[in-house]
């Protein structure tokens, strides 16, 4: 089956992958001991919950023409389908993370953050002008701010 996704779509896998970010962020605040980092970790994890929640903002504000689906699917298999793709493009759960480690976490988290804007690159490319490819477009700006505050970070641990 083919797919043509929507903004609505977009969204919604842009809220899994803030899920995703928010889990891992408070995943690596459990492994570190220094309270900064910890707090640091902490934020960013509240950073992403206020992302999703700005996303599903997004969601409820769109036009009927940008949810219009672009498939027939009556069985709702192009929302697993993003489900699944968005769980496995960005924050990968089996790659192995050293959570004692801050340099570890934050390059792993600049890493998910610069795939989650090619992942999105991607994706603007398939999502119609009418559909809300301006949308995708506020996500990937998003996560450019996140690379900028973790390669900060990063800068600060020396």
């Amino acid at each position: 089956m083919s797919f043509d996704f929507n903004a609505d779509d977009i969204l919604e896998m842009a809220e899994q992958i803030e899920r995703n970010g928010a889990r891992f962020y408070r995943e690596a605040s459990l492994g570190v001991s220094d309270p900064q980092s910890k707090q640091f970790l902490t934020q960013l994890a509240d950073m992403e919950d206020e992302h999703e929640q700005t996303y599903a903002d997004l969601r409820r504000e769109l036009k009927e023409s940008e949810k219009a689906p672009t498939v027939f699917d009556p069985n709702d298999e192009a929302v697993l389908y993003l489900r699944a793709m968005a769980d496995a493009q960005v924050f990968l759960e089996e790659e192995v993370v050293d959570f004692s480690s801050m340099k570890s976490i934050l390059r792993k988290a600049i890493q998910a953050e610069k795939d989650s804007i090619a992942f999105y690159l991607g994706l603007k490319g398939i999502v119609p002008e009418a559909l809300g490819r301006q949308r995708v477009d506020e996500i990937i700006q998003e996560e450019m701010g996140h690379i900028k505050l973790l390669s900060q970070e990063l800068a600060a641990q020396g």
